[in-house]
């Protein structure tokens, strides 16, 4: 873990738009989560689709996991705060994501994966980010990383803020993962009681706050835990400041739009309503996943 390089302050913090608490549901096998970034959030804050947060020491509420499942037009971030699970995929991929470690798979034209947890007592903790494809990738083969926590670059400010820079660039970091299209910025911020911490942010990029321990301060606005601060667009703002009043820790998470069409159906994401039901079809004949055979 490196020190922190210089990087300029930020001149004019953005503000919170609002504050959104999620939404309790369950998926995959009925694993118990909070959908923070919900169906209805894509088109602001895009290139994002979803942010699931999951976190049980009940092992009823988890045990299950994914089982078999398809995806295709977008990029999952599985990012494992606590707990093991296992992921395999039709293209040939296995992997075994365990504390702090960030599974990336880029579904592209598609692939059926499951995600099974490894553990039958204890805590599983973490997130699992869904970011859009640019149309001319949606058709792309499918790629797949694990992200050991070692691997990731982390570094620590002279207010002993800890950042892990999960994608993207922060204060001359760079990130595991870094995309053209998109631009992802992913930082996983672990702020010391009394400590501020400050990014730039291009102002054309949406970007947004979650809080899953302790309470901080943005632009004088508290967020408390379990809240998304979706952060306002403002032309003349230069990035965010996030000051934390007790032992905190938050994503922040920002990204360049796509400004295209979002056509969505369960685990398919697309342009077009004609793509979604090519994906159904090809899902139903076998086709979704085949570069497996």
């Amino acid at each position: 873990m490196s020190s922190e390089p210089s990087s300029p302050a930020v001149s004019l913090p953005r503000r919170i738009e609002r504050l959104i608490a999620g939404q309790a549901t369950s998926d995959g096998a009925g694993v118990k989560l909070v959908r923070v970034l919900t169906q209805d959030l894509q088109r602001r804050l895009d290139p994002f689709l979803m942010l699931d947060a999951f976190g049980s020491d009940n092992p009823n509420d988890y045990i299950a996991g994914f089982p078999d499942h398809p995806h295709r037009g977008f990029e999952t971030v599985t990012y494992m705060i606590a707990g093991r699970m296992r992921h395999r995929d039709s293209a040939g991929h296995e992997g075994l994501l365990e504390n702090g470690g960030v599974q990336w798979m880029t579904a592209g034209s598609g692939v059926i994966h499951s995600e099974i947890p490894q553990q039958e007592d204890g805590v599983m903790e973490g997130f699992q980010l869904w970011l859009n494809l640019p149309g001319r990738d949606k058709m792309n083969a499918p790629w797949y990383r694990d992200f050991k926590a070692g691997d990731l670059p982390r570094f620590t400010t002279p207010q002993g803020v800890t950042v892990t820079v999960i994608a993207g660039a922060s204060h001359g970091v760079t990130g595991a993962v870094t995309r053209d299209a998109t631009a992802p910025l992913y930082l996983d911020l672990h702020l010391p009681a009394g400590a501020r911490f400050e990014q730039h942010l291009p102002a054309t990029h949406n970007a947004f706050v979650y809080v899953y321990r302790g309470t901080v301060s943005i632009a004088g606005q508290s967020v408390p835990p379990q809240r998304m601060a979706l952060l306002a667009n403002d032309e003349q703002a230069d990035g965010v400041a996030i000051e934390a009043s007790s032992d905190a820790k938050l994503l922040l998470i920002a990204g360049q739009p796509l400004n295209e069409p979002i056509a969505q159906y369960g685990p398919f994401v697309m342009n077009t309503q004609q793509e979604i039901y090519q994906a159904i079809n090809d899902y139903r004949a076998g086709r979704l996943g085949e570069t497996a055979a």
